[in-house]
């Protein structure tokens, strides 16, 4: 993807993880950061495009199932007859109802809104954890990348940056040989995932903004010769991998009843892990997974709102910053589509949990929570993408959001705490603008998106 090069002018720019002034940056013909000049003074600037209001990079969303946009609002009745309790497992059947239905025109179009929504939220890039492979009926496409294409087309209709994670799911349980017949639509093999993968990659040739990695549904869902058949694949490709893992207290004791070990145990155990992995949840680990997560390089991805949504739990966030552990963030089931609401929700549960405030910066070494969280998840990034995203620095993709500072949570605040209170302080403030690899990108409502609404769901 080739531009024009641009300069603009930032009032106020997160540069090095602080607030610097009358910033003017320059963006190169590839789309990244090719100037990045505090104190500019007004002859430097005077050519600039100016920006209105304080400037933050881009967030990666770690972790995203777009179709799952479809159910947001309609799962929160608890569920009926004297036996049944609502946990993630009740929430999963229901949502295996629209996993069922979903055609790749109403993906695109969901992925469409949710695209729409995630930018004007402040994230520029999406890492797509995508299972939904195959026919209604179960049979495979004609086309290996059906669905994962209506993804692809999704992100360009937005301009959102997308790394795709076709994902390996092959059966139901550890115990299971196959899958239910409410999991057809999720059937795969590492072949069909390498293919989609290059099909992707083929037809993606030349944008700078989408990528591919390959992502395990669970340990639960893959055999260990797939997982490391597939993982294999990716490393000598270099592409991402992602996992599932340690998400529920059912799936961790599962996992010690058919292989003797904890999920992330059985893992630092059995594959080769590295920095190309990302642990999505662990929710539930000890301080020697987490010492092992670090040791080899790799990172978690955390989803605080849906991890709270689904009764998860929460995440140890002092363990893992004691081993100074790297971490992004992700929407997940987009239940919140804002990374604010995200970090809020992280700090949040560690001051329920541990009965102290500013828990972040406590356990990060930093004065500001908003910092120290923003910081933290910009840092595990690139990980997570496979892309150059680690903020406003040279050599880095140009993703940016410019933030309204007419915006209630903003007004009167002293332009050091901005960061500070558009975390902390709700309503939350409004981007006005947001841009990806230098170009501004669509925050729009897709018009077709309630049609398809409809369509599944009646109304």
């Amino acid at each position: 993807m080739k531009s024009e090069a641009k300069q603009f002018f930032a009032p106020q720019a997160w540069v090095a993880g602080a607030w610097a002034r009358d910033v003017l940056l320059g963006v190169a013909t590839d789309g990244s950061w090719s100037q990045i000049t505090p104190n500019a003074t007004v002859q430097q600037r005077a050519a600039a495009t100016h920006l209105k209001g304080p400037v933050l990079p881009g967030v990666v969303n770690a972790h995203s199932h777009a179709f799952q946009r479809a159910i947001v609002g309609l799962t929160e009745r608890r569920s009926t007859g004297a036996a049944i309790a609502d946990d993630f497992w009740s929430w999963r059947d229901r949502m295996y109802a629209a996993a069922s239905c979903i055609t790749p025109e109403q993906l695109e179009t969901i992925a469409s809104q949710l695209y729409a929504e995630l930018l004007a939220g402040g994230y520029t890039q999406v890492c797509e954890f995508h299972y939904l492979h195959n026919t209604i009926a179960g049979s495979p496409y004609a086309k290996a990348a059906e669905m994962s294409l209506a993804l692809v087309r999704a992100a360009r209709r937005t301009g959102m940056g997308l790394t795709l994670l076709p994902t390996l799911y092959m059966r139901s349980g550890f115990a299971d040989s196959g899958l239910r017949d409410d999991q057809r639509r999720f059937a795969s093999t590492p072949d069909s995932i390498m293919r989609i993968v290059e099909d992707v990659q083929r037809h993606a040739a030349g944008d700078a903004r989408i990528n591919v990695g390959v992502a395990i549904h669970s340990l639960r869902a893959v055999s260990t010769p797939a997982l490391k058949e597939l993982t294999a694949y990716a490393h000598s490709a270099g592409l991402p991998v992602h996992i599932h893992i340690a998400e529920q207290t059912q799936e961790v004791d599962d996992c010690l009843v058919h292989t003797g070990q904890r999920p992330i145990e059985w893992l630092l155990n059995h594959a080769d892990v590295d920095r190309r992995w990302n642990l999505v949840h662990a929710t539930h680990t000890t301080p020697d997974e987490l010492w092992g997560v670090q040791a080899r390089g790799a990172s978690i991805v955390i989803c605080p709102a849906t991890e709270a949504n689904l009764g998860d739990g929460v995440f140890d966030l002092p363990g893992y910053a004691k081993v100074r552990g790297t971490w992004s963030v992700g929407s997940d089931s987009h239940v919140t589509r804002r990374w604010s609401e995200e970090l809020r929700l992280l700090e949040y549960s560690q001051r329920l949990t541990h009965r102290k405030r500013n828990m972040a910066a406590q356990v990060m070494g930093q004065t500001s929570s908003a910092a120290a969280l923003f910081e933290a998840a910009l840092g595990g990034g690139p990980a997570a993408s496979g892309q150059a995203l680690k903020g406003i620095a040279l050599a880095q993709r140009a993703d940016f959001c410019v933030l309204d500072a007419q915006s209630p949570a903003l007004l009167g605040i002293p332009a050091d705490h901005v960061l500070d209170a558009l975390v902390f302080s709700s309503p939350d403030a409004r981007f006005d603008a947001v841009y990806v690899a230098g170009q501004a990108a669509h925050m729009h409502n897709d018009a077709r998106f309630e049609q398809t609404m409809h369509a599944l769901w009646g109304g």
